[in-house]
């Protein structure tokens, strides 16, 4: 027989063909592996220094279920203006430079004296700026040693699953594959020991909606005056330009 003779298919045949060529679940429309994460945080009725208080949660990894991406450093940039720094909280990852420009017409003084990255940069004057790298994960709370309204946080994390609380306290985490994970809090203005109890492990399943509620009401709070870079208190001036 000719190889090129056309010949006809019963319908059982074509039917049985048809079936084999439809996909198989998963294969068109793969079933969902990434889970979400609504958390709630409830705090007590509070400022910090004229503003709601910033709050950070991240997750990272306890089991090998899935590859974490990698976060690489990059460039950021805290500007100082107007006797502020802006933005008032960077979350930058491992390795990062940020960038310190004095926007303003007179002298700055940076300094930080906690554990993430301590540092003093010295006074410089308008128009310039000086840079400081974050080598390690850990909480900087940035001042100016001359003026003392000037604060700002520079969170450094290695993990890539991290949110902001929006001004509702409420945070959502989307896209995180599924596994085990360690939970971290971090909350502007209370002591990093009482947050700690806040963590917990969290069981991601795929296809899935984590609820989870903190309250961080009682926990301890840090001092809101802060001390210059030498421990001291600041000194008062009277002069507006300072």
């Amino acid at each position: 027989m000719n190889i090129f003779t056309p010949f006809r298919l019963s319908g059982a045949v074509l039917g049985a063909l048809a079936l084999l060529q439809m996909p198989a679940f998963g294969q068109s429309e793969q079933p969902p592996r990434d889970a979400q994460i609504n958390v709630r945080i409830d705090l007590a009725p509070r400022q910090v220094k004229g503003h709601a208080p910033a709050s950070v949660l991240w997750l990272t990894p306890l089991s090998a279920t899935s590859a974490v991406p990698s976060l690489p450093a990059g460039h950021f940039t805290l500007v100082q203006k107007n006797k502020m720094f802006t933005p008032h909280l960077l979350v930058v990852p491992v390795g990062s430079v940020v960038s310190f420009p004095n926007a303003d017409p007179f002298f700055h003084n940076v300094f930080s004296y906690f554990n993430g990255r301590r540092f003093d940069l010295g006074l410089y004057e308008a128009g310039t700026s000086k840079d400081v790298t974050f080598s390690r994960e850990g909480v900087s709370y940035i001042f100016c040693n001359i003026h003392p309204e000037m604060s700002a946080v520079v969170l450094v994390l290695s993990s890539p699953y991290y949110a902001v609380a929006d001004r509702d306290e409420n945070i959502h985490f989307e896209n995180i594959p599924a596994g085990e994970y360690e939970l971290h809090v971090w909350i502007e203005g209370l002591m990093q020991q009482d947050l700690s109890q806040l963590g917990r492990r969290v069981h991601l399943v795929p296809g899935k909606i984590e609820t989870i509620s903190l309250d961080a009401r009682a926990l301890s709070r840090l001092p809101e005056i802060h001390l210059n870079k030498f421990g001291q208190p600041y000194e008062p001036t009277h002069d507006p330009a300072y």
